[in-house]
Formats: structure tokens, sequence, C-alpha cells
């Protein structure tokens, strides 16, 4: 059975992210965001993938823990905690990402220690609040699967299950690694985006989200900063990391579009606004 933690009643800001993507530079950066703006751990809120790409994911779990932050396990939580050979991340088999995968996560296998698998074992698969009169479901990629990609231009006829199983009026998700909206008669699906890759639009941009209180419409904005990204790529090529997702780092574009859709991947070095 899935398991939900439940937050009870937030209010005032929230700030939402996913996809650190063991990326510690852009980490320690959204945490010297949160805490200029004064918003308190309980009010942040993580879609998971903690550890994927990069060189730091030890030092990124223990973060995300001293840190005291909510968080839901993403598919990379999940194989690491069960001891699993891949990263659950739902590539096409021999595709480039999956090529990838077989080289970035044996190498957070063997980084992650013992104290931190053990922690991933009390996190929940998914998180569920109220905020101002709506109830909203945290999950990876979807309620249904937690590998599932799912983007803006994923039709909403494939989004509306995870509402009505939920009885949820907003979704939030991660794992695609793109930010975006979609709200049909006032049920959102929003996706903060990850901090971990830049967002395949040409810029060394990584995204979050806040929620903010107000009457009517859900309030919510899509807000990107900068990080050390030349430290994040040496770091990378000291661990022997695929050098193609270093220069994303560097480039912001992905090294290619294989999990993207029409739509997205037609967007690709195009600079994100919103």
């Amino acid at each position: 059975m899935a398991k939900i933690k439940s937050l009870g009643a937030l209010d005032g800001p929230l700030l939402l992210f996913g996809g650190v993507y063991s990326n510690l530079q852009a980490l320690e950066s959204l945490h010297a965001i949160a805490e200029q703006h004064a918003i308190p751990t309980n009010q942040i809120i993580c879609t998971g993938d903690i550890v994927g790409y990069c060189a730091d994911p030890e030092g990124c779990v223990q973060f995300v823990k001293d840190w005291g932050i909510h968080t839901i396990l993403g598919n990379v939580e999940i194989q690491l905690r069960d001891g699993l050979e891949d990263c659950g991340c739902d590539f096409a088999e021999d595709s480039r990402c999956d090529y990838f995968s077989r080289q970035w996560y044996p190498y957070a296998q063997k980084q992650v220690s013992p104290k931190s698998l053990d922690w991933m074992h009390q996190l929940p698969e998914f998180i569920q609040f109220d905020y101002y009169g709506r109830k909203c479901t945290v999950v990876h990629g979807s309620y249904f699967h937690t590998s599932e990609f799912v983007f803006r231009s994923t039709p909403w006829s494939q989004k509306q299950p995870n509402f009505d199983h939920t009885n949820s009026q907003i979704i939030i998700a991660g794992h695609c690694g793109l930010p975006f909206h979609d709200v049909q008669n006032d049920h959102y699906w929003l996706n903060p985006g990850v901090i971990g890759m830049p967002a395949n639009d040409g810029t060394t941009r990584v995204w979050y989200m806040l929620l903010q209180p107000g009457e009517g419409p859900l309030q919510f904005e899509h807000l990107a900063f900068e990080f050390d990204y030349d430290e994040a790529f040496a770091r990378m090529l000291e661990g022997m990391l695929p050098i193609e997702y270093a220069q994303t780092l560097s480039s912001g574009l992905w090294d290619n579009n294989d999990i993207l859709p029409e739509v997205e991947t037609a967007e690709q070095g195009v600079a994100l606004a919103f």
C-alpha cells in the first residue's frame, strides 16, 4: 500500500522544487534563497530525485535530511533503497539516457551511505495537505506510476484520473525535468521543475515554484536561479561522470530529447518565460 504523509492544513507561502540530481551547488543556492525569503522548513516540499546525474549524491541526501524539509521518494531513491540495479527512470532500453544511467547510477550506489538508505526507507511516496480550501497531492511522476513522464503537452485526459483518485484540486509533480503548469476547471497540475539540471532552454537557470496565499484562483509563480555550475561541472569530471550531462550545466541544452513529446522537443533552446 502506498505510504502517504499528511501535513494537515498549510498556510503562508510554500516553496516547491524537485530533481536535485546530486547537484550540491544548486541545492546550497536554493537553501540560501529560502533563508533570504524566511520560508520555514515546514513550508518547503521536494518532489523527489534528490539523487541523480551529478557528483554529490551523499552530500545532497544529508543536506536535505539536515535541512528538515518535506520530501517524497523519487524513483531513484526507491531503486537505491531497494538495492535495485538501475535507476528506474523508465528510459527506453538502449536509449542515450539509458546508456548514461549505467554510468551515473552505479556511482550513486557506491556513494550513498547505509545511513542515507535507512532514511529513504522512512520517506513517503506521496504527501497530501490542504491549502486554503484546496486539497493538494504531491507525486513524483504521477499517482499511478512513480516514473511516468507527464508534460505540459500531455493530454488532460491522462492527468484527470490523478485528481479523481486522490480527490485533489492540485497535483504537484516532478520527474519530467521541465517546469510547467496546466489548469482546467479550477484543477491545477503544477510542476516546479528541477534544480539539478537546466530546463533544456539554452540557459543555465534552474527552476522552483512558490505558492502564495490569496483569494480566488490559486496564486503561483515559476522562479529561476543561477548556481555555481563551473564547480558542479568540475565535480562531475572528478567523478568520471558523463561529460555530456556535465556540459548541460553550462550549455542549458540536454544531450538528447529521448523522453520528450514533439511539443517540448520543438521548444529546445527557447528560453523559458512565465
